[in-house]
């Protein structure tokens, strides 16, 4: 079997579909992420919003802690899914690049 012209590949409609269905996806949720991430020190460091109790003994600064550990979760399993769609749509591409390479 011969090695796989990457270059190639990249050149084609379809993986140049899927890079840009990839980023798509990506992209929000890495600003998401950044922003809630960032947020949390900003909100604690420089104001006082958090600093007010939610219930009983425990601050808005817990649960938004807490909440931050939640999304990271949520967001690595939607990920997760996600990836295993973009490696089979690879795989698909590098199929049929082989299939064609071999006519």
């Amino acid at each position: 079997m011969k090695e796989i012209d990457y270059e190639k590949i990249a050149e084609q409609p379809e993986f140049k579909t899927l890079l840009s269905t990839r980023n798509k996806f990506i992209m929000p949720i890495s600003i998401f992420f950044i922003i809630a991430t960032l947020l949390f020190p900003v909100l604690t460091g420089y104001t006082t919003i958090l600093n007010n109790e939610a219930f009983g003994n425990i601050s808005w600064a817990w649960i938004y802690a807490l909440l931050l550990f939640v999304m990271v979760w949520t967001l690595v399993t939607i990920y997760m899914k996600r990836a295993k769609i973009f490696d089979k749509e690879a795989d698909e591409i590098i199929r049929k690049y082989r299939e064609g390479e071999e006519e």
